[in-house]
């Protein structure tokens, strides 16, 4: 230990950095176990130093990268006296004259900000904070300022409640710094809006659902009529061939994207403010102007009110339309970005006014078709185009007018995922065929000849793909996303024709193709293909039925697989799902091949290396599992149980102490997972004898558990309503004469009424099922 903290008085500043990093790991291993008590006060001291600056500097590295390491790993192991004094070394390391001292504190004071909750609650020590903060902000060394608006940003996303006395201020220096100051500046300036915008998006959502006690400042609403116009001069920044490089990130962009945020947090506010900027440059000589106007009007349109926006929009349409024959490259990026935000937020049922009609759909096309024929990133957003486009019309699918047209579409979409480029501009692939998918999903039903005619030559683009050569990493890595590519088509191709009884018979004459295709894909390693694999078989096996059943013996070594994959949770995830599945399509034929499928399912359970989102879908699967082969599940009963009682008391132990958002959206997910698990039990057993004094053992359990949502609905979200009121009629059908169990449970009535008075009503019939139910057995009781 002592030895590195002699290494930082080194001379070399990337020696003196490393060492102070090796001491924060060291340091994040330690201080939990309170193996290197001085650590901190040495820090600290050697920050105080006058006669040895390196050392200084060094210190305040290490206090920096140990606050990082804490947080990186959420260990709360610092006290309120430990903050204190690295906030003191901190802010006397800001205050110094000398640049590299005060930037590694700026920088250390970044890494504190989220364990100075306390501070930042006195006004004093606030108000300090706050101040040097701002200070260094406008320092003549580029570097510190960087530092200090990266600061102001985290403040704005961890302590927005306490920037009212602050944010005047703020406004001044940061819309200084857009304006005047060096580019990585500037970008950390606006940074700070987009941050504020972000903030106050949450926050309004927040109120609209009903969460009175959110505060919201519309520090937005405020500066916007003086922020505005910074931010549409930035849009005049760009860089030559920025729309070439997709990790650009420049004052154009920033300023864009703040605009955008700003439009939602404000809506239709905004449009009166960018309008002029737009007609003044939209017809400039200069490319520059044009592509800022194209791109300001495309930022606004997420957030204002669209029956406004559609008659704008409808008249911006042609004009955009010729724009995508523009000389420059970056105007016809931006506009075909343009059109593609017009068809996300301003085409369909989302406005009044029908942007895209009968009558003008057809030029619209003609000139997005000619587009996918143009450079790669160009015709990469126009895929993006076509895939809201196609989405806005799913509505009126019968009558859609993409129909007369759906076979130019997919013979363009599948030229352009075939172009020579793609090898390259691998994104244009994926975006011509996530628009293929959304083309064939949102169809109608005149279009079903040729989507059944998609399947032989998607077929073969996927066989084809077993004799691309795949020497390197990097081919293998190519041949398995075009595999998941086109698996992800065939699913979308199974799903639609799948939907009406006259088109499902036609995927049977194909079925054995497709799962030959599907198995010899398992052969590939990449997560992607496996995941895309198995959602496809998923839904052949819903489509074919019972008929499923021939396929298992072939398939069930890799659905083992998938189960077994831990470390690429995302197939593990996907494979429960198909699980659920087969236990649908085969019901009681999935019995043969339950032994084997079972136990791992309870292996994952007990597994602390899968990661915990999987969990709650795997308990969920158990209750598929036993409406699908009903009486055989008590084979398993005992071992489900067993875990559904250890994930019920979690739960309930999790409801009791949990405030972090992300762990009440897990214990969430994991309610539904148990509601579902133990009505699907309930249910698939309804005809074994004796099923009530057989569940009479889990009942208290199963009770306990429904009274802990009821008793936490202010945590909870209306589908674990849905889920608790459903097994609440289900466990009182199952259990027969044993009213007086709960007549004990005045709690379940209270919820009954609760789920009665819900606006959702699903919520409120299952409610009014639930009712007879108990009434039933409550009548029991008195018949005793």
């Amino acid at each position: 230990m002592a030895n590195l903290m002699h290494v930082i008085f080194a001379k070399i500043s990337e020696v003196r950095q490393t060492a102070a990093m090796v001491i924060a790991k060291v340091g994040a291993i330690e201080l939990p176990l309170k193996a290197w008590p001085q650590l901190l006060e040495s820090l600290v001291r050697a920050s105080e130093s006058t006669s040895h600056p390196l050392l200084v500097q060094a210190a305040l590295f290490a206090l920096g990268f140990i606050c990082e390491e804490l947080a990186e790993h959420e260990m709360e192991v610092l006290q309120k006296e430990d903050v204190d004094r690295i906030l003191t070394a901190v802010a006397q390391g800001i205050k110094c004259e000398n640049m590299d001292i005060k930037l590694a504190g700026t920088e250390a004071l970044y890494n504190a900000l989220e364990f100075a909750q306390s501070n930042f609650e006195r006004e004093g020590e606030r108000d300090y904070l706050m101040q040097i903060t701002c200070e260094a902000a406008e320092c003549s060394d580029e570097r510190v300022q960087v530092a200090a608006f990266s600061c102001l940003v985290s403040i704005a996303g961890a302590y927005y409640e306490i920037l009212p006395a602050y944010i005047s201020h703020i406004f001044e220096i940061s819309t200084r710094a857009i304006k005047n100051c060096d580019e990585n500046v500037a970008l950390q300036a606006i940074e700070f809006w987009s941050t504020i915008c972000e903030e106050e998006i949450e926050r309004k959502e927040m109120i609209e659902e009903g969460h009175g006690s959110v505060v919201h400042h519309r520090f937005v609403n405020q500066a916007l009529p003086h922020l505005t116009p910074i931010l549409l001069a930035t849009l005049l920044k760009q860089e030559e061939d920025q729309d070439l490089d997709e990790c650009a990130w420049n004052l154009s962009m920033a300023g864009g994207t703040c605009l955008g945020y700003a439009a939602v947090a404000v809506g239709d506010e905004i449009v009166p403010l960018v309008m002029p900027f737009i007609q003044e440059n939209i017809n400039q000589t200069n490319w520059r102007n044009r592509e800022a106007a194209t791109f300001a009007f495309g930022s606004i349109l997420e957030g204002p009110n669209p029956q406004n926006l559609a008659p704008m929009c409808d008249q911006a349409m042609q004009f955009l339309l010729q724009a995508m024959k523009d000389p420059s490259n970056q105007v016809k990026d931006t506009t075909a970005w343009t059109i593609g935000r017009i068809c996300e937020f301003c085409h369909g049922e989302k406005g009044g006014h029908q942007v895209i009609r009968a009558d003008n759909v057809q030029s619209i096309l003609a000139v997005l078709l000619e587009g996918l024929k143009g450079e790669p990133h160009v015709a990469e957003k126009i895929c993006g185009a076509i895939h809201y486009l196609a989405a806005g019309f799913e509505d009126m699918a019968e009558q859609s007018p993409l129909t007369p047209y759906f076979q130019s579409l997919l013979q363009g979409l599948l030229e352009a995922a075939d172009r020579a480029e793609v090898a390259q501009y691998t994104s244009l692939r994926s975006s011509a065929y996530e628009a293929l998918n959304e083309v064939v999903r949102c169809s109608s039903a005149e279009t079903s000849e040729t989507v059944t005619q998609m399947i032989p030559l998607v077929m073969q683009k996927l066989a084809e793909t077993f004799t691309m050569p795949a020497v390197t990493a990097f081919d293998r890595e190519k041949q398995g996303e075009l595999q998941g590519l086109l698996c992800g088509v065939l699913q979308v191709i199974i799903q639609k024709l799948n939907l009406k009884e006259d088109t499902k018979h036609t995927l049977h004459s194909f079925a054995d193709q497709m799962m030959e295709l599907f198995l010899h894909v398992f052969a590939c390693r990449s997560a992607t293909v496996h995941e895309e694999a198995m959602l496809a078989i998923g839904a052949l096996a819903y489509a074919v039925g019972d008929g499923f059943e021939k396929y298992m013996p072939g398939f069930l070594p890799y659905l083992l697989t998938g189960l077994k994959n831990f470390s690429e949770y995302q197939v593990c995830t996907v494979t429960v799902g198909v699980v659920g599945d087969l236990s649908r399509a085969l019901e009681n034929k999935l019995s043969p091949h339950c032994d084997s499928i079972m136990v791992q399912l309870l292996q994952d359970l007990q597994s602390d290396d899968l990661h915990r989102s999987v969990k709650p879908a795997i308990l969920s699967c158990f209750g598929d599992i036993a409406l699908a082969i009903g009486a055989e599940f008590t084979n398993y009963l005992p071992y489900a149980m067993q875990m559904l009682q250890s994930a019920s008391q979690l739960s309930i132990e999790t409801a009791s102490w949990a405030e972090d958002e992300g762990l009440v959206d897990y214990n969430n997910l994991l309610r539904i997972g148990i509601c579902e698990a133990y009505s699907g039990i309930l249910v698939g057993l309804r005809d074994v004898p004796g099923r009530s004094e057989g569940f009479r053992q889990y009942a208290d359990t199963i009770l306990s558990f429904i009274d802990s949502i009821n008793n936490h609905r202010g945590q909870v979200n209306q589908e674990v309503i849905r889920a608790t009121i459903a097994l609440l009629g289900d466990l009182a059908d199952a259990l027969e004469g044993m009213g007086a169990l709960f007549r004990s449970k005045p709690s379940l009535q209270e919820l009954v009424v609760y789920c009665m008075s819900a606006e959702d009503t699903q919520i409120q019939q299952t409610a009014a099922w639930v009712t007879e139910v108990l009434q039933k057995r409550l009548q029991e009781v008195g018949a005793t």
